[in-house]
C-alpha cells in the first residue's frame, strides 16, 4: 500500500495474482542485482503527489539505471552531484523556450510533484544498468491503473506524452474531458520533432481556464 489517496483506487491491486507475483520476482531480484529506485522510494510519484492533486501526468518508461539517478518520478534524478540525462536537458530547453525560465543546475524534479504534476514512469523498477530489464513483469498493468483511476475518476486533467510508448500508454484517457498533448520523446534520437511543443505554456493556460492553480515550472 502507498499510505495516502492513492490507496482508495490502486489499493486492491496489490492483492491481485499479476502483482504478487511481481513482488515474488523483485524480492528475488534484490537477492542478487542492484535495483533501482531503493525500495522505498519505488512508489515516489504517489507519496509527492497524491490522487487528489494531480493536476498533469507526465509519462516515462521506465526508471533511471545508474546509481545516485531514479528516485521514482519520471525523468527526474536524485542525486545533484550527477550530469542532466540527456532528455532532461531537451526538456529544459524547451521549457527556456516556451517560458523564458532559465535552464536549472539540477534535475530533480520534486518541486513539480509536490505541485500536482504526477511523474509516472510506465514500469517503476530496473536493473543496474539495464534498461528496460523488468518490463512486462507486471508493472504495465498497475500503471494502466493508475491512468484508469485517473481518467475515469477525475477531470479536467492534462496528460503530456512524449514519445511513442506514453501516447500508447495513455490511448484511452477521454479527450472531452482532460487535455491530452502530444510529441516526439525528447531524447537526442527525436528531439526535433519534440522542441517548440509549448506543453509547458499549453498546460498552465488550460488549467488557469479552468480556474486551477498554475503549475510554477521554475525549478
Amino acid at each position: 500500500m502507498i499510505g495516502n489517496s492513492w490507496d482508495k483506487y490502486l489499493g486492491a491491486e496489490f492483492e491481485k495474482d499479476y502483482f504478487k507475483e511481481l513482488q515474488e520476482f523483485l524480492t528475488e531480484e534484490r537477492k542478487t542485482q542492484k535495483i533501482y529506485p531503493s525500495y522505498n522510494k519505488v512508489f515516489n510519484a504517489f507519496k509527492l503527489t497524491p490522487f487528489e492533486s494531480v493536476k498533469v501526468v507526465i509519462i516515462g518508461q521506465d526508471p533511471y539505471h545508474g546509481e545516485g539517478q531514479a528516485h521514482g518520478l519520471s525523468f527526474s534524478v536524485e542525486d545533484p552531484n550527477l550530469k542532466i540525462p540527456p532528455s532532461l536537458k531537451n526538456i529544459y530547453k524547451e521549457m527556456k523556450s516556451d517560458l523564458g525560465l532559465e535552464t536549472p543546475d539540477h534535475a530533480n524534479l520534486s518541486y513539480w510533484a509536490k505541485q500536482g504534476v504526477l511523474l509516472l514512469n510506465n514500469v517503476l523498477t530496473v536493473r543496474e544498468k539495464e534498461p528496460g530489464s523488468h518490463r512486462k513483469k507486471g508493472w504495465e498493468q498497475f500503471t494502466d491503473k493508475v491512468i484508469e483511476s485517473l481518467n475515469t475518476e477525475r477531470s479536467n486533467l492534462v496528460f503530456i506524452l512524449w514519445g511513442n510508448d506514453a501516447k500508447s500508454k495513455a490511448k484511452s484517457v477521454d479527450k472531452s474531458k482532460h487535455l491530452v498533448l502530444e510529441a516526439a520523446h525528447p531524447s537526442p534520437f527525436s528531439v526535433k520533432n519534440f522542441l517548440g511543443n509549448q506543453h509547458f505554456s499549453k498546460a498552465n493556460n488550460y488549467l488557469s481556464a479552468r480556474k486551477i492553480k498554475q503549475i510554477d515550472w521554475k525549478l
